[in-house]
């Protein structure tokens, strides 16, 4: 009996390997350059008086690559190529595999800390994304499904407004964002399914409009991103300091208010 239970905890770990190395595959599919559609368009709204904004629609070249990385953890970095002489710092995004340390976005440029037992994240990846100055966004996890074909990541969580949107209105202050990574033959989309919320007293939400959202990355030859590598190379012991300092803040804080 106990070499039967020995081998089958044996068998066990090997699964659950194999499981975090395909998981760790999967997000590094994230690298490289892409060119990107972004495509959000307002859909259902329960109030006649609001008038559904116009879709938007624009075009990107993107690198991405792996920062940092340990057994349990990747850091990618976003990098929006402009032109040869004009790149801007995007992104960032740490996936950590069961993490039991997980920032939920209230309001007002607040987030506090809750804490999951290892159970509950047992196979799941968290993944913070970052500001371009890396300072925290939102925050979900969820666990890598594989299944008819399809590999994608899904997660629901509470957001401050997104970059397009914050300094242009301010008629709803929390977006609630389905996020969807689906692995692509040609590279990944990042689909959404988001709610504008009116928050009040950080108790009462209201539902302004729902949006849906198509980021489509198409996987380009590495070379047409020479100009965000060489960048990113120059200056990125900047932000490693930058993110150090952060990650002391997530470390030691229940509660980042901005």
């Amino acid at each position: 009996m106990k070499k039967i239970v020995i081998t089958v905890c044996f068998l066990a770990t090997l699964i659950v390997n194999a499981q975090q190395k395909k998981d760790v595959e999967s997000i590094k599919k994230f690298c490289g350059c892409f060119t990107i559609d972004f495509k959000y368009a307002e859909t259902f709204v329960t109030d006649t008086n609001y008038k559904i904004v116009k879709p938007y629609i624009t075009k990107a070249t993107e690198w991405t690559e792996v920062v940092e990385e340990t057994d349990k953890k990747i850091v990618l970095q976003h990098l929006l190529q402009i032109n040869d002489s004009t790149i801007i710092k995007h992104w960032r995004e740490d996936w950590t595999y069961q993490n039991t340390e997980l920032f939920n976005y209230q309001h007002s440029f607040k987030w506090t800390k809750n804490k999951a037992t290892p159970t509950a994240v047992k196979g799941q990846w968290s993944q913070m994304v970052f500001e371009v100055d890396d300072a925290p966004r939102f925050m979900g996890i969820a666990t890598w499904i594989y299944a008819d074909g399809k590999a994608y990541w899904q997660n629901t969580t509470d957001a401050p407004l997104p970059r397009r949107e914050y300094t242009k209105r301010s008629d709803y202050n929390v977006l609630n964002r389905t996020n969807i990574y689906w692995l692509s033959k040609d590279g990944w989309i990042h689909e959404q399914d988001n709610k504008k919320i009116i928050r009040k007293d950080g108790v009462t939400d209201s539902l302004l409009v729902m949006e849906k959202g198509y980021n489509i990355y198409k996987k380009v030859d590495n070379e047409k991103c020479v100009a965000a590598k060489n960048w990113w190379k120059a200056n990125k012991e900047k932000y490693v300091a930058v993110r150090k300092e952060w990650d002391k803040k997530l470390a030691t804080s229940t509660e980042i208010k901005l």
